[in-house]
């Protein structure tokens, strides 16, 4: 991979987690123009706010970074939100390179233009779209990742493949044990189908106001979790648990068949994911946490569910009770 700026385009900055700094910023370098700025924060979804924004536009004004620099976001999907949104909104708006280093991020957070910070009362209630010049992916960098990250990434190519694409779900099960040993073609393969998923659904939809909001299957639930638990689980994770309760909605609702709601439970097992909590929430707070999610609308909880493998259907009349039901699936 290779990033160049002429005389123009002014400095190159990156934006990255001080642990993927220290593990691969060598290699990163490498690919970049003499001397860019290097701006890091500390890892963990807390980085991920408005103080952390603040900290780096101080820095940024301190370099005297001009409108004409490019900003390489470089790490998992913290450092893609975080330094996107500050892309977006620094001297409003300069351009930006997403260069994941996570599966997660490889697969989704990156492709779409989608940046934010979490605020206390929810997570990325704050943000802005702000599609990046490319997003260059090295499958050098998942190397290093734990078991549990690497899995995290697997839920949201799962979630994708579940409201869009039948036949690549039957390929993850197909495929599993290649995805758990981390085999370099199968890894490649899933990225590949990934990104060409989220592309073709962000050039019909960019900004979320239909067919895009199918991808959010998991997230309303997952994203309440994520928030409760303190971001004790990766969001992956959390996404996993979320898709599990939603299907369980859509069974009780008589939308969903078992037999693939067992399909999708199955996969995540498969796959290394959790299926069940690891400790109770109370069903009445992530009700709550539902209704300050920016998938609401009018006052309606917008829910994605799905009435089959590529089957999703959105509704938005989800009752706190029947929240409070489901989410027995994962006690």
């Amino acid at each position: 991979m290779l990033l160049e700026c002429n005389a123009t385009a002014g400095q190159v900055v990156v934006i990255a987690d001080q642990t993927v700094a220290n593990l691969h910023f060598g290699k990163l370098a490498a690919c970049l123009p003499p001397d860019p700025l290097v701006l890091t924060f500390p890892p963990g979804e807390a980085s991920k706010s408005l103080e952390q924004a603040r900290d780096l536009y101080d820095r940024l004004a301190s370099a005297r970074v001009e409108r004409g620099a490019i900003i390489v976001t470089f790490g998992g999907g913290v450092a893609g939100d975080l330094g996107g949104f500050v892309a977006a909104t620094w001297l409003r708006g300069v351009r930006f390179v997403q260069v994941p280093t996570t599966l997660l991020a490889a697969v989704d957070a990156s492709v779409g233009g989608k940046t934010a910070v979490n605020l206390p009362a929810g997570k990325n209630l704050v943000g802005v779209f702000h599609q990046p010049m490319g997003v260059i992916v090295d499958t050098d960098f998942l190397e290093t990742l734990t078991k549990e990250e690497f899995a995290s990434g697997l839920a949201e190519s799962v979630k994708q493949a579940t409201v869009r694409d039948p036949q690549f779900f039957a390929w993850h099960a197909a495929h599993a044990a290649g995805l758990r040993n981390r085999d370099a073609s199968t890894v490649s393969e899933l990225i590949a189908r990934n990104c060409e998923i989220k592309a073709e659904i962000v050039a019909q939809d960019e900004r979320e106001a239909g067919l895009r909001a199918i991808l959010n299957y998991g997230h309303t639930i997952g994203h309440a979790v994520e928030h409760l638990l303190g971001y004790e689980l990766r969001h992956g994770e959390c996404v996993a648990l979320g898709m599990l309760v939603e299907n369980e909605l859509a069974c009780a609702r008589g939308l969903l068949p078992r037999t693939d709601a067992d399909r999708v439970r199955n996969l995540l097992e498969q796959l290394g994911l959790p299926t069940r909590l690891p400790q109770a929430l109370d069903a009445g707070e992530v009700a709550a946490l539902c209704r300050v999610d920016k998938k609401v609308v009018g006052g309606a909880v917008g829910f994605v569910l799905i009435r089959g493998i590529g089957e999703p259907v959105r509704v938005a009349d989800v009752a706190p009770g029947e929240i409070a039901a489901a989410l027995n699936v994962i006690r």
